[in-house]
């Protein structure tokens, strides 16, 4: 056998049908993909023919393929959240059994009075906003004053906008790295994260350098285990931010999500032995959250056709999986992410075609399987699946 090499590909947001307690956050009829597959401008046949609508629940709306190329499954999150890091953790094989603190009405007075003591900036906003939103209604304020426009959403985060020719990009990033000390403990948030912005009013530009300050994961995930066994971690997109750097050896930043998967194709040309986990943010972030379904629909048509070509220049020992970490219905009410089932696709030569796994009780079983495929102790949770699908 030569080298084994593993590319998990996140489809930030693909989810695929409401989860049973989806009444616990308001999610009840979400379906991210039943809403984007009724788009015409929705096209997939790599993904079809894998199995995507073969799986548990999407096979009750949609019309399979009869000899599906892949081996696939419905996986549902055990733990209690829907955001891009909970899900993300979980499938690196650590299970969240507490949510991570929202802020519905905005950050308590003794947050902000330390933050804007340890940065000498005052605050503007404080409340959930639309990230393109808030710097449209505080920009020309924050230019005037030079205070900073903190803001969240309805995920586990603390976000800070600044104008790049006000605040320079590395002074944001240390405004960021502040704040993500002073929210530990019970204000624990998952991400801050920094959101320059370029340009005149009323034409404010979000810029790409935004960049996300994590939680360290608080137990092992596979990537420790891999690291600890001598096997490389290569991460494409966010995952670098999302577990705070641990144990991602090598970090590709991507553009969106088409660069991101140029970058996924390119490394297939790296010689390495372990693990590549990309996250194509783009369904989500530019999509999902606004609520914008052909757009979506065309993304998912895109990354159809690059998957293509990834899997044309895939070697003899790569294997690729498909999932996501939550949903983002955009043709669901409000701008949340969706609590949802995810798909699971994994293909490769030593692949079985046509395994269906049913539905897993947890995201944690990819790690569980990447761990039994290469061999090594399982040190995170989920229960592994690899002896079901190897050829």
């Amino acid at each position: 056998m030569g080298k084994r090499r593993v590319f998990l590909i996140v489809l930030d947001s693909y989810g695929i049908g409401a989860e049973p307690d989806a009444d616990l956050f308001g999610d009840i009829g979400s379906n991210t993909l039943k809403t984007i597959a009724g788009n015409a401008a929705y096209d997939t046949p790599v993904m079809k023919s894998m199995g995507l609508f073969n799986i548990d629940g999407v096979v009750e709306w949609a019309e399979g393929v009869d000899s599906p190329k892949g081996a696939f499954a419905r996986l549902q999150e055990s733990s209690m959240g829907k955001d891009t890091t909970i899900g993300h953790w979980e499938m690196a094989g650590l299970i969240s059994e507490k949510p991570f603190p929202t802020y519905p009405n905005g950050f308590p007075d003794d947050v902000l009075t330390e933050f804007v003591r340890q940065t000498g900036r005052g605050v503007l906003c404080n409340k959930p906003y639309s990230g393109t939103e808030v710097i449209k209604d505080y920009g020309v304020e924050h230019i005037e004053t030079g205070d900073l426009i903190v803001y969240t959403s309805a995920d586990s985060v603390f976000q800070i906008a600044a104008h790049e020719d006000i605040v320079p990009v590395d002074e944001l990033y240390r405004y960021c790295e502040i704040a993500r000390k002073i929210l530990a403990g019970e204000h624990g948030v998952g991400r801050v994260i920094a959101r320059p912005f370029v340009g005149e009013f009323p034409n404010f530009v979000r810029t790409p350098r935004r960049h996300d300050f994590s939680l360290v994961p608080p137990k092992n995930t596979m990537m420790d285990v891999l690291t600890e066994n001598g096997y490389d971690v290569y991460g494409v997109g966010k995952i670098y931010d999302i577990f705070a750097g641990k144990n991602i050896q090598h970090t590709q930043r991507i553009e969106n999500n088409v660069d991101g998967m140029n970058k996924t194709i390119e490394l297939l040309d790296t010689d390495f032995e372990g693990l590549c986990f990309v996250n194509l943010v783009d369904f989500d972030m530019t999509y999902g959250h606004r609520r914008d379904i052909e757009g979506y629909a065309k993304a998912a048509t895109t990354f159809d056709r690059q998957f293509a070509e990834f899997i044309e220049k895939m070697s003899g020992d790569d294997i690729v999986m498909i999932t996501a970490d939550h949903g983002c219905d955009p043709g669901f009410k409000g701008t949340d992410h969706t609590r949802e089932y995810v798909p699971f696709i994994a293909y490769g030569r030593d692949i079985k075609a046509g395994v269906n796994l049913g539905t897993r009780s947890s995201f944690a079983d990819i790690a569980a399987t990447i761990q039994e495929i290469f061999g090594v102790n399982k040190g995170t949770q989920g229960t592994g699946f690899w002896q079901e699908i190897k050829r």
